[in-house]
């Protein structure tokens, strides 16, 4: 049997907030990106985000019957949003510049599609959703 304190929460290594550079259009006074810093939320905080986007849809052909459905796209949205330490998506000013309400259409209109796609994958990395499905696949063959 192994030694139980490795796990106690004092010896458990913090995962810390990491800057990212999401865009090259967002400069600094030296004309270098300007880095992002994103954090990674607790599985409580998660399991919240995943329920507000998961609405139950009926079953056809089973009357009273329903089935959770997660909205992935929006999943991933608010996700990000919670995980964005800086800039602050919830700048009033921030938000007035980019003439729209609220944290998530925000984060859309700052950046291009593939910015957002790229800064979707970098916070659910440092959440811990980065590996793939295929790598899962490889490691139960073997």
């Amino acid at each position: 049997m192994g030694d139980l304190s490795c796990f106690l929460s004092q010896n458990a290594v913090t995962v810390e907030n990491t800057k990212y550079a999401a865009s090259k259009r967002f400069m600094d006074k030296d004309k270098k990106p300007m880095e992002w810093e994103i954090k990674c939320i607790t599985p409580e905080q998660d399991e919240l985000i995943k329920k507000e986007c998961t609405k139950r849809k009926p079953i056809p052909g089973k009357r009273g019957a329903y089935m959770p459905e997660t909205d992935y796209n929006q999943y991933v949205g608010k996700l990000a949003v919670a995980c964005t330490v800086f800039p602050d998506l919830n700048n009033k000013e921030l938000q007035d510049s980019y003439q729209v309400m609220g944290a998530e259409s925000l984060l859309k209109k700052m950046f291009t599609p593939g910015e957002y796609q790229d800064y979707l994958s970098k916070v659910q990395e440092i959440n811990g959703f980065d590996i793939a499905l295929e790598d899962l696949v490889e490691d139960a063959k073997n």
